[in-house]
Parts: C-alpha cells; structure tokens; sequence
C-alpha cells in the first residue's frame, strides 16, 4: 500500500503535501516513467511489474500510459489498479489530427480510450501529437511543417475532438506538446491555442517537452495560467538538447543518448517550477515521468524513488 494511517486510522496520502502552498498539487506517475512507450515492445517492462514497482515507489494516481498497456477493460483495469492502491486520473492516446482521412481512426481510437477511463473514474484524456519521425526507426513519417490548411484542420478537429471527451464521456482533454511533433515550439503552442476553445482544448505542460522545444515552462506558466490544467514534470539536458537541434536528431536518438535527465540535473529548476504551480493556486495533477525507452530494467525504481524524494523537497508531495 502506498498510504499511511492516521492515530485515527483515516488514510493518509503522501501525493498531496500538507503544507497550504503546495497541498493543492497532486504527484502521480505513468508509464514513461518506467521506460513505456508503447503497448507491447520486446523491450519494455511488463505492466505487472511495472505496476507493482509504481506502488512500491509511493505513487498513488496513475496516468496509465500507451493505450493498451495496461488492461483495457475497465472492470479488469480497475481491479488491478485498486490492487496495487491506485487511482487512475488519466489516459493517453496518439491521433492524427491535420489530415481529413485520419479522423474516423483518431476518433475510434478516443471513443475506445474514453470509454475504459470514464468507467474507471479518470478525469483527463492526454492527447498525444503523432510524430514526424518515427519512435523506433527514426525515419520520416509526416511532413514537418504544416500547411496553413492542415493547421486550421489540426485545431478544427482539436475542438471536436476535446467536445466529445467533454460532452459525451464527461473527460477533459489536454494537448501535449512533443519533440519532433507540429506542436514543439512556443510558436507552435501558442498557434494552437490562439486558436482553440478553451472549453474543449487546454495544455498538458510536459516541462521536457517545452524544453527541447526551447521554450521555458516557467514562461508558459505565465502565459497560460488558465490553459494549464495538467502537468507532466519532467527535466531535459541543456547542451545535448541543443546539440540534438543543431545536428538535427530524431527525438528518439536524443533519448538514447541520455537527454532525457533525472532532476534536479537538467532544466527546468524544480523549485522555481513547483513554486510557479503552486502559484497557480489551484487543483493540478503533476505526474512524473522520464523518457527512458528502452532502458535496463534494474533502473526505472531507484531512479524513480529518487526523483520522487528530490521533487518531494520541492514541495511537490511527501517522502
């Protein structure tokens, strides 16, 4: 179990700290965190040791990741997550947003994920942009710039899709900004969301992600204070980031070759970050993750022990 008890025999929780600047972020985890980015890969963790390992490590709520890696029916998911003590906020899927012939599949896909995650009680649907090279083989799969044309259909399809999270299945949707996706740039994120309704569409701030997109997540705290409503923290190497965009890396080669950092290495400053969302002053998730794929098995616990105890001196949850 992952809660202690109270003299009073009330649970207690260590994702909230108890002190008022900072007891309305809620840690969590996903997947990522743990190396995962796909459903099924040769090279990932299993879901149930990974599963186990989150616990052990002193999560609580769950983003669960790739949909499809962990059970996607909601009786047998909720079953597994009370198992191992946890509550499940949020789920994640990959669509195609700027081309006309992908909707149907982008919408089956969401229609699919919304399901299992309103049954289980979730709360955000993280929409995840399909990268302009590939995960895996790092070759190219889209073109890297938008038409104008794309772009107004990328937003159109943006609102539809955030309505019918929100009207038919009650779940809010939160754009991810990505490395190598059309939404990477501050210029990118403000584009979409100049141009989005914030009733349907608001802003998973991946605080990595902004960094190699070479943006700063304390700006985007300032500049989006209402459109911020779900967080992923996480830390990107300065001088290899760069270095990734001046010899034009995949993402996926910036990750192998260790961009991806636990913090405090790496920017953004953590402190200054959790004291700007706290800052916010109001309820927010903050899941943890790490790109990690593909990564030793023996490292994604102790690392995430790690970051958990270093963001917990930052305000952001209990040791």
């Amino acid at each position: 179990m992952t809660s202690e008890t109270t003299s009073s025999g009330a649970p207690t929780s260590k994702a909230r700290n108890t002190d008022p600047q900072f007891s309305k972020l809620t840690v969590g985890v996903c997947p990522d965190q743990w190396g995962v980015w796909f459903p099924d890969d040769e090279k990932q963790i299993p879901w149930e040791k990974a599963l186990a390992e989150m616990a052990e490590a002193g999560f609580e709520y769950m983003e669960t990741g790739p949909y499809g890696y962990f059970p996607t029916d909601p009786k047998r998911l909720q079953k597994v997550m009370d198992d191992n003590g946890f509550t499940v906020v949020a789920g994640t899927g990959w669509g195609v947003l700027h081309k006309a012939d992908a909707w149907a599949e982008t919408e089956k896909t969401f229609r699919a994920i919304a399901e299992t995650h309103a049954a289980v009680g979730a709360e955000y649907i993280v929409h995840l942009p399909p990268l302009f090279r590939d995960d895996k083989t790092w070759e190219w799969t889209d073109d890297r710039v938008l038409t104008p044309d794309a772009w107004k259909l990328y937003t159109e399809n943006a609102n539809r899709l955030g309505q019918i999270l929100k009207d038919e299945y009650g779940l809010k949707m939160v754009l991810h900004p990505h490395g190598d996706s059309h939404i990477e740039t501050p210029e990118d994120i403000a584009r979409v969301f100049d141009a989005t309704d914030p009733d349907y569409v608001n802003l998973c701030l991946d605080t990595g992600h902004i960094v190699y997109g070479g943006g700063d997540p304390l700006e985007m705290v300032r500049t989006y204070p209402d459109r911020i409503s779900y967080v992923h923290i996480k830390a990107f190497d300065v001088e290899l980031t760069e270095q990734a965009h001046k010899e034009d890396w995949p993402f996926g080669e910036a990750v192998a070759r260790g961009a991806s950092v636990r913090p405090p290495a790496g920017a953004p400053d953590m402190k200054a970050l959790v004291a700007a969302l706290a800052g916010l002053d109001k309820d927010l998730y903050v899941v943890t993750e790490q790109d990690l794929y593909p990564c030793d098995p023996r490292l994604p616990l102790p690392n995430a022990v790690m970051t958990r105890q270093y963001l917990a001196s930052c305000g952001l949850g209990l040791l």
